[in-house]
Order: structure tokens, then C-alpha cells, then sequence
């Protein structure tokens, strides 16, 4: 589920698995094939224009191409498929144009320009928006144009009408039916005290400001078995063969299985997290910087991104207050009792005594207090696993006595015994 923000509205995106019958999986296939024909001969036409020297062809006259080359009987087979497809695709191929200019005038971080797409991408997709007839059937089953009914597994109630439905086949054969819906304020949950700041790791994948320490599960990790003994099936079949198809699809099975556990992990913690606190505030981490440590298989396993987005947009569909601190921040550096920075520490020191003030502070509750007292939540160490170090005695309780002192009873010592 992914959100945009537009004044007081969100757009968030449902998914929901479908299961197409033979006849719908060929209508898609055609479907997914002609919009790649679209996106392909419209990208062609534009770079050849600028090879030459000539101006930057718009979209309406793209599509003027493409009405006259459905005429034609080399491009027949594109009325075939619902026009709005070819449209759509057409849209997909100014947003490559719009985020490539963006990203040279530094509005948005760089990517690459448009690339034409390959019939063998596992990876297909086609939009349908509500011009295009579509719609929810009294059965339960979704009625695309040119299509048909597609069986779907309904696992929530749409918040509000979707405006765009896209259909997507992902690498491990799976079809999926993603709905775009706008959701208002109105979902704003009740107001609670609690605070809390979030340190993300590895060895726990999240250690909260109140000394709660969660466990990372781990999932690429418990599962490197099964995904190297698919891929070793893999490696021996013979390239373009059908049990080549097939063994690639389970490699993407398995892979597709992880990334779900995962998605499902960080789904829960993040509502979790929304719904106990009012506040809640992470550390912006450098993923890219880490993804190129020897670190990288456990970075990427972890996933900190995606949770961090997750925390973000229901923080702000729920209305709750997130903070995300700059990366720069000293949080493992400085005491969260007395506020003293004393430099920083190699990994694999996990609790230090502070020498200013003789506090023992566990390394990642410490990082989560500082987290969110650089956010300016109103959370201490209270609760946490902090205690007072070992001091030396003040010098007037030094010292012994030069001869052994005799033990008193209560009535020589003056106490009533009763």
C-alpha cells in the first residue's frame, strides 16, 4: 500500500490477489503485450525525432499516431484490447519523461531516461481507469473490459470508490488487482499520550525509547536454503526450454514468499506502533551507503525503508505526529541521563558507562531516547535498562576501624524491643 498527500486527501493503493481463468490469462497476456507495443513505438518515435534534431513530439500527437496505426493492418491487433490501455500507456511514458527532466533539474532524485520495454520482463502491467468501463460485479468478481470477469479475493473493504484499477503479473506468475482510493481525515484515531523514538538495527530490528527491544526475523535469512537449492535447479536447465520457465518461476516463488512475510512483518508493527503512540520518531539511516558495506544482504533483509515509509503515510492517515531526524545526529554518542558526549564507539560495544555522570546505558535504547529527544517528544530513559554504575564512597564513609567493634543488641543499642 503506497500514499501521495494532496492538501487534506491521501490516495492509497489496495491490492488483491486474482485468479483469471485460461481464456482471461491469454485476453491479459494480449493486453499486457499491446501496451508494451504502445509504450515501445512512442518512446521510437520520439527518440528518432531527437536524433534529428526536430522538437520533442507531445502526447497528443502520439496519439494521433496511434489511432492511425490501428488502421493499419501491421497494427490491427491493437484494437484488440480496451483503448484505454493504449492511452494509459502512453501516460506511463511521459511520467519516465517527467521524472528523468525532474531529476536533471534536481526537483527529485536522477534516474535514467525512458528505456524500451522487453516482451521477456516477468514483470507486466496494464491500467484501466474509470472511463474505461470497468466495475465491481453484484458476485464479487471484477468485470474488465475486453476481459472479463476476473475472480477476486476481497480481503478488506475499500475505504472509497477507486478511481484507477491496474492489473499487474508479477515475476512468480501471480496476478494482483491494485485500486487507487482517496481517504480523508476522517480516520484520524483517538488522541494518546505515549511518545516514543525508534532505533532500527540489524541484531533487533527496532529498539523503542521505552527499552522495548524487537527481534528481526530475519526472513531472507531463514530462507537462503530453499532459494539456493531453486536456484541450483535453476543454473542446470538448458536456457530457453519450458523447465527453464518453469524452475525461474520458482526461484521467483520463493523470493516472492520472503518479500511477503516481510511486507506482513513490517504491515503489523508499524499499525502497532501508530495506534500505541502519539508521536513517533525515527533516524533518517543512509540505506544506500550501508547496501554497500559488507552489511548489505542484512540491510536489504531488514528493510528499513519500506517500514520507515509505512510509519510515515499512517502516521498521516491516522493523525499522528512523525518525526524523521537527520542522519548526522549523534545518538550513539551522547548520554541520554546527563546529556555528555564522549566520542564515538565501535559496533560491537553494546553498553558503555557514561563517565560524566557513572550511568551504565544499553547502546540502542540509549540511540532511541536521544532519537527522540532530537525530535523534541517529551520521553526519557524511564523504564529503560539504565542503572547507576559502581562509585567510590565519599571520603568521610572510608576507612576502617583499627579495632572490631562489638555488635549490640537492640536494648544496648536503646531500642524498645517489643
Amino acid at each position: 500500500m503506497c500514499t501521495f498527500l494532496y492538501g487534506c486527501l491521501m490516495q492509497l493503493r489496495y491490492s488483491f490477489r486474482v485468479y483469471p481463468t485460461a481464456g482471461q490469462r491469454s485476453s491479459l497476456a494480449r493486453a499486457f503485450g499491446c501496451a508494451r507495443v504502445v509504450f515501445n513505438d512512442a518512446l521510437r518515435a520520439r527518440e528518432t525525432a531527437r536524433a534529428a534534431g526536430l522538437p520533442f513530439i507531445p502526447s497528443s500527437e502520439l496519439s494521433k499516431q496511434l489511432t492511425a496505426s490501428k488502421k493499419t493492418p501491421e497494427r490491427a491487433w491493437l484494437g484488440e484490447v480496451s483503448a484505454v490501455v493504449l492511452q494509459q500507456s502512453l501516460r506511463d511514458l511521459d511520467t519516465a519523461y517527467k521524472n528523468f527532466f525532474d531529476g536533471l533539474r534536481g526537483k527529485r532524485p536522477k534516474t535514467g531516461p525512458p528505456r524500451f520495454k522487453s516482451r521477456k520482463d516477468t514483470r507486466q502491467s496494464v491500467r484501466f481507469t474509470a472511463n474505461a468501463g470497468w466495475k465491481s460485479t453484484t458476485g464479487g468478481k471484477l468485470r474488465l473490459p475486453k476481459v472479463g470477469d476476473l475472480k477476486v479475493k476481497w480481503s478488506r473493504t475499500l475505504p472509497s470508490t477507486p478511481s484507477t484499477v491496474t492489473v499487474v503479473k508479477d515475476s512468480a506468475g501471480r496476478y494482483f488487482a491494485s485500486f487507487v482510493v482517496e481517504s480523508g481525515p476522517q480516520e484520524v484515531l483517538p488522541t494518546t499520550t505515549p511518545e516514543v523514538g525508534i532505533d532500527l538495527g540489524l541484531s533487533h530490528f527496532a529498539i523503542l525509547s521505552d527499552g522495548t527491544k524487537i527481534d528481526s526475523p530475519r526472513f531472507l535469512r531463514r530462507a537462503e536454503k530453499k532459494l539456493k537449492r531453486e536456484q541450483q535447479r535453476l543454473s542446470r536447465k538448458a536456457k530457453g526450454s519450458n523447465n527453464r520457465t518453469r524452475a525461474r518461476t520458482k526461484v521467483a516463488r520463493a523470493h516472492a514468499q520472503v518479500a511477503d512475510a516481510r511486507r506482513e512483518f513490517h504491515h503489523q508493527l508499524s499499525t502497532k506502533l501508530i495506534r500505541e503512540n502519539q508521536a513517533i520518531a525515527v533516524e533518517d539511516l543512509a540505506v544506500k551507503g550501508l547496501a554497500r558495506t559488507r552489511l548489505a544482504k542484512s540491510v536489504h533483509d531488514a528493510g528499513w525503508s519500506a517500514f520507515v515509509t509505512m510509519l510515515e503515510y499512517k502516521a498521516a492517515r491516522y493523525g499522528r505526529t512523525f518525526v524523521k531526524i537527520g542522519r548526522f545526529e549523534p545518538t550513539s554518542q551522547v548520554c541520554s541521563a546527563c546529556g555528555v558526549k564522549d566520542g564515538p564507539k565501535p559496533l560491537n560495544v553494546r553498553t558503555w558507562t557514561c563517565g560524566a555522570c557513572g550511568t551504565v546505558l544499553d547502546r540502542d535504547i540509549n540511540a532511541a531516547v536521544n532519537v527522540a529527544k532530537a525530535a523534541g517528544l517529551a520521553v526519557s530513559a524511564c523504564g529503560a535498562q539504565v542503572r547507576r554504575a559502581p562509585v567510590p564512597a565519599p571520603r568521610v564513609e572510608t576507612g576502617t576501624h583499627p579495632k572490631p567493634q562489638p555488635v549490640l543488641t537492640g536494648r544496648q543499642a536503646g531500642i524498645s524491643v517489643l
